[in-house]
């Protein structure tokens, strides 16, 4: 007979209870949404508050019954820990000097990671392409420097606005390697000026846009790929396994087999009837 702590354990882990919660997960960020309509909050406000508290209790009662079910387990999921802090920034008082916290209530709309699979892929995804694009970024920081630098020098006396400094120098490059506005808005002003300004921003875009940027995909591309092979080696791994177990009890089963015959066939030697447990003499 299962224990409590089966029970539980089989009932939060149930494919129907966990798009349950997904469902209330939904609701809630529905209501959280309405809670920003001032005609809504006006004729229904009570009602979407009062819903806001069932709902957040019974995600504190989801989570203890996952904490009870999963024992140990659960505080070594970075997934329970993630929702246990979701939940724990909604309990924590709305006064005082904790009164902008009301507004991280909907970070409890990020529990949709948590409880669909293919989500919580690319968020891993994502975690694991932090290093490679930590190298790309250093890369193009080193970029935007050395552009800045330039753009200073070149352009920075007649665009004080623009590039008067390194640091507005580079957060128009930002802007346009962004490609916002940055024909009409910056580019062509400049050439107005400097008539062959046109080669340095067309080379800073080139490589920073058409270049660096790309390799951040490649890099999420990358990660993503050795995740899906990584889970297809596990699946793989857990198939033989299983196979390995099923051909063990077949050589079982066909070795128990091979007894019985033996004893059958050595009863019938012997002049004993099969099954009568002692001689019989014809």
């Amino acid at each position: 007979m299962r224990s409590w702590r089966e029970r539980v354990a089989g009932l939060v882990d149930h494919p129907y209870f966990t798009r349950s919660i997904t469902g209330i997960i939904i609701l809630n960020a529905v209501l959280l949404g309405l809670e920003t309509v001032p005609s809504v909050m006006t004729q229904w406000g009570g009602l979407v508050y009062a819903l806001d508290e069932i709902i957040l209790a019974i995600f504190v009662v989801e989570l203890a019954l996952r904490m009870f079910g999963h024992g140990k387990a659960f505080w070594r999921d970075p997934w329970s820990l993630f929702d246990t802090i979701i939940v724990g920034v909604a309990l924590m008082p709305e006064s005082g000097a904790f009164s902008v916290l009301r507004a991280l209530r909907v970070l409890r709309v990020l529990r949709l990671v948590s409880t669909m699979p293919r989500l919580r892929r690319v968020v891993e995804t994502l975690l694991r392409a932090i290093p490679g694009m930590g190298s790309i970024a250093l890369l193009m920081m080193l970029l935007f420097y050395v552009f800045a630098v330039m753009a200073t020098k070149l352009f920075g006396g007649e665009f004080d606005a623009w590039f008067g400094t390194i640091g507005r120098s580079m957060y128009s490059l930002f802007q346009i390697m962004t490609l916002e506005s940055w024909s009409m808005g910056i580019v062509r002003p400049v050439m107005e000026v400097y008539p062959w300004a046109w080669a340095f921003f067309v080379v800073f875009i080139l490589v920073a846009s058409f270049t660096v940027l790309n390799l951040f995909i490649a890099v999420i591309v990358d990660s993503m790929q050795r995740l899906h092979l990584e889970e297809q080696d596990v699946l793989a791994r857990e198939i033989e396994d299983q196979a390995h177990a099923e051909r063990e009890q077949l050589r079982n089963d066909i070795s128990t087999l091979r007894e019985e015959i033996r004893s059958l066939r050595s009863d019938l030697s012997a002049g004993k009837s099969p099954g009568s447990g002692g001689s019989a003499r014809s």
